[in-house]
């Protein structure tokens, strides 16, 4: 570190990189407005330089020194090449987080590169919003595809920090985005304009809310997960319910079947008015839950060996205003070969087997023998691995069988436009004994 000092001390034509806020060098410590007061070259971005003439006048009876706009990161690169003086080169934040300061590093030699960072506008929105931020994720759409967004939406991070592209109207690509991916009622959206600055503005905003006519460019948007409100029933729809309306488990976010496997899922049960139904490897309950709703009558029961899982499928019931005859947590192999399982749901006319892991196969074959000629087994994975020895299962059980592909995609924002988002594709096995 020393050695490093020493170095940058002989150097005569420095590049202060100096990070501030929204109200430009006024509020930087007493040393770097100093520094800045010493310099006759400074480069800013636009919205800084309108700051400066006034803040200059107001510090120093000194001329205004030679200022550039530094928007253009390759302009502003080529100027710093031909100055053999110190030159003061502002930014917004960390010029090293999401900043101008890696395009100096790469461009320029490290040696003529001093840093002084500032406080970064995602430290500033949750300093504002009072929310401890040391578990926040964050994505910059600073020059990028949005498409990450929608990815890292169906992880489900307790916090999410945006830092948003202003040419792409920032804020409202956000909302869009969180209306394809089905979890507008799961976060709680804030603006933070202009940190920093006098005009400096917080808001919520509701999904069914407008966003400001005079929203400013230079904002960042905090998404903080909050526990969709309860729906109604005139709210739900009959069939296709949205993933946002489902509780999750807390450590494994988006951990569920979507929406769009669910309705085929459904549909390929080809579910009798009455009967038994299990869902092996319920999840959340999603599809054993929107079954009940299509058919009222149907007898659930639910397996599912993660703990907590009972707690969430029937939270999650009561959400979807139904009730499962029963939920098991347990490993599913073990309650079925023990019979544990109430004697009035004990034979089956539909199973879906979406878990089982090690087991699974040995799992179908025990499920095989208990259901009734016409009933129906699905079997969902997403492994190449598992397609021969599931089908050779179900052969040698003479049963009907069917195999599918599914795969959706879901529109987000492309600019001006749209284009689609690909989802995980998901086979499904159907066997139907004869």
């Amino acid at each position: 570190m020393q050695k490093k000092t020493n170095q940058i001390n002989k150097v005569e034509n420095l590049i202060h990189v100096i990070g501030t806020d929204a109200s430009g060098p006024e509020k930087l410590p007493k040393y770097l407005q100093e520094l800045i007061l010493s310099t006759k070259k400074i480069a800013a971005p636009k919205r800084i330089l309108k700051i400066i003439p006034q803040w200059w006048s107001n510090s120093t009876k000194k001329p205004l020194p030679e200022c550039i706009a530094s928007d253009s990161p390759s302009e502003l690169i080529n100027w710093l090449k031909k100055q053999g003086d110190q030159v003061i080169v502002l930014a917004s934040g960390d010029p090293l987080w999401f900043g101008i300061g890696r395009c100096l590093v790469e461009s320029l030699p490290g040696n003529r590169l001093v840093f002084h960072p500032s406080i970064t506008s995602m430290q500033l929105a949750f300093a504002r919003l009072g929310i401890p931020w040391q578990n926040a994720s964050w994505i910059s759409l600073h020059g990028r595809d949005a498409a990450p967004l929608a990815k890292r939406l169906q992880e489900r991070p307790e916090s999410l920090a945006i830092l948003t592209n202003p040419t792409n109207e920032g804020a409202k690509e956000v909302r869009q985005y969180l209306h394809a991916s089905g979890l507008e009622e799961s976060y709680a959206l804030w603006i933070c304009e202009q940190l920093g600055h006098p005009q400096e503005r917080i808001q919520r905003v509701m999904p069914k809310d407008e966003l400001a006519p005079d929203l400013h460019p230079l904002h960042i948007v905090i998404l903080l997960e909050e526990k969709p409100s309860p729906p109604t029933p005139e709210s739900l729809p009959l069939f296709g319910i949205e993933d946002g309306i489902f509780l999750q488990h807390d450590d494994s976010p988006g951990l569920m079947t979507k929406r769009e496997i669910r309705v085929q899922l459904i549909a390929d049960l080809e579910l009798p008015k009455e009967g038994v139904l299990w869902d092996i490897g319920a999840g959340v309950g999603s599809i054993g839950l929107e079954a009940l709703r299509l058919r009222p009558k149907l007898k659930l029961l639910a397996i599912e060996k993660r703990i907590g899982a009972s707690s969430l499928i029937q939270a999650n019931a009561k959400r979807l205003f139904v009730q499962p005859a029963a939920v098991i947590e347990s490993e599913a192999l073990k309650v079925i070969t023990n019979r544990e399982i109430p004697e009035d749901l004990c034979n089956p006319q539909r199973v879906v087997l979406g878990g089982g892991g090690i087991h699974r196969e040995k799992l179908l074959e025990v499920v095989l023998k208990l259901l009734p000629k016409g009933g129906i087994v699905l079997i969902p994975f997403v492994t190449l691995e598992a397609m021969s020895e599931l089908t050779r299962t179900l052969k040698d059980s003479s049963c009907e069988l069917t195999i599918s592909q599914h795969q959706s995609w879901r529109g987000v924002p492309l600019a001006s436009g749209t284009r689609l988002s690909p989802t995980n594709p998901v086979f499904i096995l159907k066997g139907k004994v004869l």
